[in-house]
């Protein structure tokens, strides 16, 4: 690999003034400049672009790191966070700690070292796990999707709690009164915001809560399958279930269907969460459909005005509350009666419809 100093010995000039020539702060003759620049070509070399930076104080990279590549929802903000940083001259070091806290501690770690600028975070722990990351990183830090209390970074996260009350009001206004839970990791805050939407939008229908039809997840397929196989088991089992993710709901429908079940005339299905090919379940899925091309916007403003230093660099941590939209498809219908039930033919329509949650 050639060096700055094969260069130098080619073009017949110090390492010094090769090194300011590369760097744009050397006024040299044009003839110097182009002897420089053709022995860069002769020999291949290719300027130390980390070192480069380093010594301007930037190495124009974010980190992004998610909990889940695989799921519809992370990947459309990774296309939104991408597109927003490519736009302002920064490239993206993507990561995937796949829910596992030590794998999202090792990753901050190389990331770290990368001398990022800043960093896009998913987070997949408790407080406690996050109280020295600002100081330690060193560059400013957006979480995105989950809050964590008591951190002082900025946020970006949609009002969970509204959305999944706005779901569930409209199973109620259906004529369903059992409905059904399946929820994410009890220790994050989308899993608990979600729930805490769902039982406000009981409580204020009148209707008891009852602890059987809150089953667990973890945000994953097969997860949800034995909790939705859980649900249906019961000696009354629910009329509608409200599936807290998108793979999810893909789990709870294959539990509906394995159960020789039939979405919607026996069992309701709705879900937070749009994704490309929800459109194309038979039924289509009512989802609540999440902004995430505003919500990869957001974060990457919210870290280039702390990198734009001055007064924002010191500012108090912002939390940006978006808005989901309920989008109603075929997935959710009245139930056939207060008695449980009997089969009969499905209920299906073609209509789709938008609501503000």
């Amino acid at each position: 690999m050639a060096t700055m100093t094969d260069v130098a010995r080619l073009a017949r000039t110090s390492v010094a003034t090769v090194s300011a020539i590369v760097n744009g702060s050397a006024r040299v003759s044009p003839a110097l400049a182009e002897r420089v620049k053709a022995a860069i070509a002769e020999t291949g070399y290719r300027p130390d672009g980390i070192a480069r930076s380093l010594r301007k104080g930037r190495t124009h990279t974010i980190g992004l790191l998610v909990t889940d590549i695989a799921n519809p929802f992370f990947t459309a903000v990774v296309r939104s966070v991408e597109d927003a940083a490519q736009a302002r001259g920064y490239a993206v070091f993507l990561c995937n700690s796949d829910e596992d806290l030590g794998k999202e501690r090792t990753y901050v770690g190389l990331l770290r070292t990368r001398r990022i600028d800043g960093l896009i975070l998913v987070p997949c722990g408790s407080r406690r796990d996050y109280e020295s990351l600002p100081a330690g990183l060193g560059a400013p830090i957006v979480f995105v999707d989950r809050v964590i209390p008591g951190v002082p970074v900025d946020s970006v996260a949609v009002d969970n709690a509204r959305a999944s009350q706005a779901a569930i009001e409209h199973l109620l206004r259906l004529g369903h009164r059992r409905i059904g839970i399946v929820t994410g990791l009890p220790h994050l805050s989308t899993s608990a915001e979600r729930l805490k939407g769902y039982r406000r939008a009981l409580r204020k229908a009148g209707i008891e809560i009852d602890a059987d039809l809150i089953r667990q997840g973890d945000f994953r397929q097969d997860g949800a399958l034995q909790a939705t196989q859980s649900l249906l088991k019961l000696r009354q089992r629910p009329t509608g279930i409200f599936a807290s993710n998108n793979l999810m709901a893909i789990g709870t429908m294959l539990a509906i269907r394995a159960a020789g079940l039939d979405c919607p005339a026996d069992v309701s299905l709705a879900c937070f969460d749009d994704f490309d090919w929800a459109g194309a379940f038979h039924p289509r899925l009512t989802v609540l459909r999440q902004p995430t091309v505003e919500i990869g916007r957001r974060a990457m403003d919210f870290l280039f005005d702390r990198l734009a230093g001055g007064e924002a660099l010191t500012a108090p941590p912002r939390r940006a509350l978006l808005k989901a939209e309920l989008v109603i498809r075929e997935s959710c219908a009245p139930p056939r009666s207060e008695r449980w039930p009997a089969r009969g033919r499905r209920a299906s329509g073609t209509g789709e419809a938008d609501v503000r949650a």
